[in-house]
């Protein structure tokens, strides 16, 4: 049974099926587990009371869940053989076999994949809404998590940005008083009295009507523009956290048989039948009826197809984009003025592209005058956010969801620490982990790089080695206004999460653009031919490079290749090159120990077809293991160097 808009009224009878469906899946799957079918099962005892806020949502609105929303899910119109299908981790469950039971996704109902870091549903929630409200709709977000997830840093986030900006969202707390044995009632920001009362509305999460009576107060404020409200659900997780725990360890027995009485099952069921709307006969009759039917659908689910080891990498990315010619003119510009005219194109051509990141607004246009006139141009599509790198993050996983297109600024990449968990968690895997149900189109940049002294550590690392490492993102370094153009024109109008990190050594730099082309993702350029030597290089080690083999003059013919695009990398290209030289040199700035750099030998010596195409061993250029230190003494002590290089040449001629 789902809950439709139209039906505000209770059925008593009916809700109290559902809950008892979604109580008999738990029980099912325990059942199953002890059978060794299965691999792990986390329940929703207890919290089934709070199905009845799907009396209050709409179809349009969208929901957060929790792993233990199950009776909310089943409300909400899944279906029980749904749920059996994602225990069982089926080709046709919702993450096609990809995520634990319990993990939630529905693209069709408007829920998003429960992401298992406890939290992190919260801001993009808040993405959600805040592009509800820029569209002018009435319709709204609810978002959950557990009380122990309230310590989150990102649920304060979440909060605060909420208020900021009068979202149209619920923030629930479902508060059963345990992180799996913690008692949390001392970490309850609640009970700390963090909050303005004016934005909390505490509520009994165990009674269908208390639900609806707090339920509808929250939505009535959010759709009538008044801002979020943190509903507080008062519950009790009626077994142990999951499958792999036992309660019984760290829990009184006495307690455990107290809150048995507090079961919201129980307690509709005796309102029922002193009501006289339900006999004990007809309950038990229930209970055997939802039995039957749970059990034929596990059985059913359980011979149901499993996933396919040939698809593990399906879903990893969007489809690739047409690159189209870019919006700037031939002409001597900077890096930072063709993305600047990029973004003022973008903006004019779709009201959906939205910029978010600090100091962007005019009339300072951000740290590096990038955004620079844009908010004087565009003030409903240009934002400041505020100093929190999760918020810019979590936000853009939200609008990319709900279908607008977030072009948001980190000031620095050595920034991005506080934002790393959306990245990691929401951004990179949705597409993935549900089977491409979601996508996540969006754009992220920063500044990024060295060889510009006084930046010191955190503003003058390059950092791509993190992103390159994270599988459903596609990375960039332009090193050419053309192509910093190029690059972020096809990231726009890409379909996945996207990184274009710009090097603010060269940034600034006035360069000749001759020609504007598209410029793809995955194809590298050739800066300069030659027959002795491949140079693979990008970003801020381009000019390094240039420079190098300049001072090199006639002693060798070196072949430069700027890769532009780190995710997808061009290896074709590079390949090429290195039948034509028989040698290769790797320069790049960040770490030596992880570095793409060291990606592009491992990839390029790891083939036996490409390993019999070298005369001599390649050679890798990077920064030491160690951070930029302020003086530039210990700057360029760190760094490649021109002189780096050309060893590194001279030993492949060797």
């Amino acid at each position: 049974m789902s809950i439709t808009p139209a039906s505000r009224t209770i059925n008593k009878l009916e809700f109290l099926r559902l809950m008892m469906v979604s109580r008999e899946g738990d029980r099912r799957e325990g059942i199953l587990l002890r059978q060794s079918k299965g691999w792990f099962q986390v329940g929703g005892l207890g919290h089934e009371a709070l199905a009845a806020l799907n009396y209050v949502l709409r179809p349009d609105d969208y929901i957060f869940p929790y792993y233990r929303s199950r009776a909310l899910m089943l409300g909400r119109g899944l279906t029980n053989y749904e749920l059996a299908l994602a225990y069982f981790a089926k080709r046709e469950s919702s993450s096609g076999g990809r995520q634990m039971p319990g993990h939630y996704s529905s693209r069709e109902h408007n829920v998003f994949s429960v992401p298992t870091p406890t939290g992190a549903n919260l801001l993009p929630a808040c993405g959600v809404a805040w592009a509800m409200k820029l569209e002018g709709k009435d319709s709204l977000a609810l978002a959950s998590i557990g009380d122990a997830a309230s310590r989150q840093g990102e649920f304060y986030e979440a909060a605060a940005f909420a208020i900021q900006e009068k979202l149209p969202v619920i923030l629930m707390i479902e508060d059963n008083k345990y992180g799996i044995s913690t008692p949390t009632h001392k970490f309850n920001p609640m009970h700390l009295e963090l909050f303005d009362k004016a934005h909390v509305l505490h509520c009994n999460g165990r009674t269908p009507d208390a639900v609806v009576e707090a339920g509808q107060i929250a939505a009535d404020r959010a759709r009538s523009g008044e801002g979020p409200t943190i509903l507080w659900c008062e519950l009790d997780r009626l077994g142990s956290h999951t499958s792999s725990d036992d309660h019984r360890v760290y829990r009184p027995i006495e307690d455990i048989e107290e809150m048995q009485h507090r079961d919201p099952i129980r307690l509709l069921a005796e309102e029922l039948i002193a009501a006289g709307q339900l006999t004990t006969e007809r309950f038990t009759q229930m209970q055997e009826e939802v039995a039957a039917e749970v059990d034929a659908e596990y059985q059913r689910a359980e011979t149901a197809e499993d996933p396919k080891a040939e698809e593990v990498l399906d879903h990893n990315w969007g489809d690739a984009t047409v690159a189209a010619v870019p919006p700037i003119q031939a002409g001597r510009q900077t890096m930072v003025a063709s993305i600047n005219q990029t973004f003022r194109r973008a903006l004019e051509e779709d009201p959906k592209v939205i910029f978010f990141g600090e100091d962007i607004e005019d009339p300072k246009g951000g740290v590096f005058g990038i955004t620079k006139g844009l908010t004087d141009s565009f003030p409903k599509q240009v934002f400041n956010a505020p100093l929190a790198e999760a918020t810019i993050t979590g936000v853009a996983v939200g609008m990319a969801i709900y279908g607008m297109k977030p072009v948001f600024e980190l000031q620095f990449i050595d920034f991005i620490s506080p934002g790393w968990n959306q990245v990691v968690t929401n951004m990179s895997t949705l597409r993935w982990r549900t089977f491409g149900d979601w996508k996540c189109p969006l754009v992220m940049y920063a500044p990024m790089g060295a060889y510009l002294p006084g930046g010191s550590l955190w503003h003058s690392m390059s950092g791509e080695g993190y992103l390159c490492h994270t599988p459903g993102i596609r990375v960039a370094i332009p090193s050419t206004p053309e192509d910093a153009a190029g690059l972020f024109w096809s990231a726009i109008h890409g379909d996945d999460p996207t990184f274009v990190l710009v090097p603010k050594h060269i940034f600034r730099k006035q360069m000749d653009v001759t020609k504007v082309e598209p410029v793809p993702f995955g194809k590298a350029r050739i800066v300069q031919p030659g027959t002795d030597v491949t140079v693979v290089t990008y970003g801020n080690c381009v000019e390094l490079t240039e420079d190098a083999v300049a001072k090199l003059g006639a002693e060798a013919s070196v072949e430069i290749i700027d890769l532009r695009s780190l995710v997808p990398c061009d290896y074709d290209t590079i390949t090429e090159s290195v039948r034509k030289t028989g040698r290769m040199v790797v320069v790049y700035e960040d770490n030596r120990t992880g570095g793409f750099g060291q990606a592009v030998l491992s990839e390029m010596i790891g083939r036996p077809e490409r390993w019999n195409l070298f005369l001599a061993p390649p050679q890798v250029v990077a920064r030491e293991d160690v951070s930029i230190g302020y003086n530039p003494v210990y700057e360029y002590a760190a760094l490649p160097s021109i002189d780096d290089v050309i060893a590194a040449i001279r030993t492949t001629l060797a």
